[in-house]
C-alpha cells in the first residue's frame, strides 16, 4: 500500500511538473506572436504614412504651381519628410513626382506620380496617378 502512494504521488508530480512546462510554453508562444504582430502594425502604420507624406508633397507641389509657379518642394515634419518635383511638358501638360519617407522605428518610402494639364484659364486637371514603394 505505501509503494503505490509513492507512486501515486510521483504520477502526481509528473502530471503537475508537465502541466506547467505546457503552460510556460504557452505564455511563450504568446509572447513571440504579440511581438510578431505589433512589428508588422509598426510596418503597416510606416507604410501607410509614407504614402501620405508622398501625396502631401504632391499635393504641396501642385498648389505652389497653381499660385507661384514652384517646381520643387523639400519638407520634413514630425511624420517624416517629402520631396516633389514638377516638370512642364510642352504646352498644358505636367508631371509631379512626389516621394515621402517616415521617420521614426522604421522608416519607409512611397512615391507618387502624377501627370495633369492646366487649361488656358488656369485649371488644373490630374489625368493619371500612380502610387507605390
Amino acid at each position: 500500500m505505501r509503494t503505490s502512494k509513492r507512486r501515486e504521488r510521483g504520477f502526481v508530480l509528473i502530471a503537475a511538473l508537465t502541466l506547467a512546462i505546457l503552460y510556460f510554453a504557452l505564455m511563450e508562444l504568446m509572447l513571440v506572436d504579440s511581438g510578431r504582430e505589433l512589428a508588422e502594425a509598426q510596418r503597416f502604420r510606416s507604410r501607410v504614412v509614407a504614402g501620405i507624406v508622398a501625396e502631401n508633397a504632391v499635393e504641396l507641389a501642385a498648389h505652389r504651381m497653381a499660385v507661384s509657379g514652384g517646381m520643387t518642394i523639400n519638407e520634413s515634419d514630425e511624420q517624416g519628410s517629402m520631396r516633389a518635383r514638377m516638370t512642364r511638358g510642352g504646352g498644358e501638360a505636367f508631371e509631379i513626382v512626389g516621394e515621402g519617407r517616415t521617420s521614426g522605428v522604421l522608416p519607409q518610402d512611397a512615391k507618387v506620380f502624377v501627370q495633369g494639364r492646366v487649361d488656358a484659364s488656369g485649371n488644373i486637371s490630374i489625368d493619371y496617378t500612380m502610387h507605390g514603394q
